[in-house]
């Protein structure tokens, strides 16, 4: 007589499952002989584990090899030495290799498969923690052991084995009947019953039935797709993916839990017998919550989707390809979705960037900084808001890790340095579109932020006055910036021009670092003021923030030569007011040639009526606060009671002095200025959305 199967195995084969996971092991055994195939093909020798192979097949085996080798010497033939250092060859190389380990590495799993391994796993615990109980009874109470030994030796003779049968039994009683070729409805006391076995016994059975339950839901109404479950209730089917987001890395974390390190980053779970039985229900559960989130249109559900997905990235950091897809489903989301979950999609990013293995970091770093460059392909008063969100919350993860960020910061700001020195060299008009466009001006503005921020001075006081790993990039970064503006000077290009002033500033105002800008800012408000009889037109004033190249009937005009007259001014005044500058014991002198020449140009303006009144007056302000600080900082220094000799006092008279700036004169112009912007640019916004809001000047 035949022996009689496990209960595990006569549930499994009565659910109607068997079959499906034979094909799926028919499927993984013609993937795993393609792999051996490749691997005979590399070594030029057949593959282990098999007792036959087709000498035609051998053949064609060598042929290939062969052929391969023969191309890849070709390949460096008439090769010139910039092309074979450029390595660009190398890249695909890469991708192949990496592409074929995930494969090696990478044990299919089929979602189909019902996990019922994972029922003995909760048994398990139950038995051993009582039998465990049961053993320390001796020590700690031996008159009741004794007892018990005398009048209920059952107790103690208790067997784990025949607990599993039971609770078999009794879960074979609570399952849902099943008509043959009839799926079983999803029902709210279901869900219920599998939330109480949850929360009150951390269950792993109630776990695996609830996370089964929710592949149907991702999968619902798909061609091909055989599902256990069949969900008609809209109520129910968003408890069902509600409770499997919230409940499932609650579960996890009591069963299979993670360290946290001290500087952030986490330590993956240890991998015991119960992780690695979970290991596939765990993949198969986060693969559907991948496919699942794309098709969420409710933002409160996807970003529960996404913020409750990232609690389990410690447990998928070893499958490559599971990092890869959750990787290229956040960066989407942090591209294109709305701005909450733009935030939450950040946030598990960041997740993801804090594991201990760097060349996931690697990944994070690479591909959040393509994505910011393909999504900054235009620019437009409705896209820059996300563009703004995406280059401060990107900079926050190039910060994690200063010494990976510099291994990127440096190919990329190199590769900007490319474009310019071949825009340079070329000096045509397609050459110099590589630098005038709007992805070269976001990764100049992208990169001053991640260096502002990582060399912020305050940041670098925190951490004991050691300098980043990213401070020598500030110097190329800034002869990048300053070579685009010097590549083409008129006035149709002074906008682009501005945003890259208004990067530097930035950089400079954080990092106390001087950069010379006058020399680039001095021609623009020059040129707008010698500007003969500007014409007056009805064209409406042109949004500076979303145009980098001025149209050809805007050039001459009067709202025209205005408006880059007053942002210059305005950048003029923030850069006159950074610490680097303001702070320095030499501002009075520095800021001499300065107000001569402007000084000049604004009297040329109005002594012949040719230029804009506005614009000059703006000038003569601004000209007035610059010598009334330098006044003020005379003043200061008069009282000062260290030669020059003495650096390291000067250094300290100049740092206080730079923290005192913003109670200058120049400081407070520059504050009353910037609110004044500030309340402009909301005021346009209403209007634009129809507000019924009046623009003033």
């Amino acid at each position: 007589m035949a022996k009689k199967g496990a209960k595990a195995t006569r549930k499994f084969a009565a659910s109607g499952q068997l079959k499906k996971t034979i094909q799926a092991r028919h499927k993984h055994q013609q993937i795993q002989k393609k792999i051996h195939k490749k691997q005979a093909a590399k070594k030029g020798k057949p593959a282990r584990g098999k007792e036959r192979e087709d000498e035609g097949a051998e053949e064609d085996d060598d042929e290939v090899e062969e052929k391969g080798s023969k191309s890849n010497f070709g390949r460096f033939k008439g090769m010139s030495v910039d092309d074979f250092l450029g390595g660009g060859f190398m890249d695909e190389d890469d991708e192949e290799a990496s592409d074929e380990e995930d494969e090696e590495d990478e044990e299919e799993f089929d979602d189909n498969e019902s996990f019922a391994s994972v029922d003995d796993l909760d048994d398990h615990d139950e038995g051993a923690a009582h039998l465990q109980e049961l053993s320390k009874l001796a020590e700690k109470d031996p008159e009741f052991y004794k007892y018990l030994q005398e009048n209920d030796r059952e107790l103690l003779d208790f067997d784990p084995t025949a607990a599993v049968e039971d609770s078999d039994e009794e879960g074979e009683d609570e399952d849902v009947e099943m008509d043959e070729g009839k799926t079983p409805v999803l029902t709210k006391q279901i869900l219920q019953k599998w939330q109480k076995a949850l929360l009150d016994k951390r269950s792993l059975r109630a776990l695996r039935k609830l996370l089964i339950a929710f592949r149907s839901a991702a999968h619902m109404n798909e061609e091909g797709e055989v599902v256990a479950w069949t969900i008609d209730n809209s109520s129910v089917y968003h408890k069902l993916v509600t409770t499997a987001l919230r409940y499932t890395p609650i579960v996890l974390e009591h069963h299979c839990p993670y360290k946290t390190l001290p500087n952030g980053k986490f330590k993956a779970p240890t991998q015991t017998h119960k992780l690695k039985t979970l290991q596939k229900l765990i993949l198969s559960y986060f693969h559907n919550v991948i496919h699942l989130i794309p098709q969420l249109t409710d933002t409160e559900t996807s970003k529960l989707a996404v913020s409750e997905s990232a609690k389990l990235v410690p447990y998928i950091v070893s499958s490559r390809r599971s990092v890869k897809a959750y990787l290229k489903l956040c960066l989407n989301v942090w591209s294109t979705a709305e701005d909450d979950v733009r935030l939450t999609a950040f946030l598990a990013l960041r997740k993801l960037a804090s594991a201990s293995d760097e060349s996931i970091m690697d990944m994070v770093l690479k591909g959040t900084y393509m994505t910011l460059v393909r999504s900054t392909k235009s620019t437009t008063p409705h896209n820059l808001p996300s563009i703004l969100l995406m280059k401060n919350s990107a900079s926050e993860i190039f910060c994690l890790d200063h010494a990976l960020a510099y291994q990127h910061a440096f190919s990329f700001i190199r590769q900007l340095a490319i474009h310019l020195r071949t825009s340079m060299k070329m000096k045509t008009k397609e050459s110099f579109k590589q630098v005038y466009n709007w992805q070269y001006v976001h990764s100049v503005d992208f990169w001053s932020l991640v260096l502002a921020r990582a060399c912020d001075k305050k940041a670098t006081a925190e951490r004991g006055g050691k300098e980043s790993e990213l401070q020598p990039l500030i110097y190329p970064l800034v002869q990048v910036a300053t070579g685009a503006m010097k590549l083409v000077s008129t006035a149709r290009t002074h906008p682009l021009h501005l945003h890259l002033l208004r990067s530097l500033i930035h950089l400079s105002r954080h990092t106390h670092t001087y950069i010379p800008l006058a020399p680039h800012l001095l021609p623009i408000l020059t040129t707008a003021l010698s500007t003969l009889k500007p014409k007056s037109s009805t064209l409406k004033p042109l949004d500076l923030d979303t145009t980098i190249r001025a149209p050809q009937q805007y050039l001459g005009t009067r709202i025209y030569t205005e408006g880059l007259a007053d942002e210059a001014a305005f950048l003029l005044a923030e850069w006159l007011a950074a610490p680097a500058v303001h702070g320095s014991i030499a501002f009075p002198e520095l800021v001499v040639p300065l107000t001569v020449v402007l000084r000049k140009a604004a009297k040329g303006s109005t002594s012949g009526g040719s230029g804009s009144a506005k614009a000059a007056g703006a000038v003569k302000a601004l000209v007035e606060r610059v010598e009334e600080s330098a006044r003020w900082v005379a003043a200061r220094r008069e009282r000062v009671p260290f030669a020059p000799a003495r650096v390291d006092a000067v250094r300290a008279w100049e740092d206080a002095l730079g923290e005192e700036a913003e109670e200058g004169p120049l400081g407070k112009y520059v504050r009353v200025q910037r609110k004044v912007r500030e309340k402009r640019r909301r005021m346009v916004e209403k209007a634009r959305e129809g507000g019924h809001e009046v623009l003033e000047e």
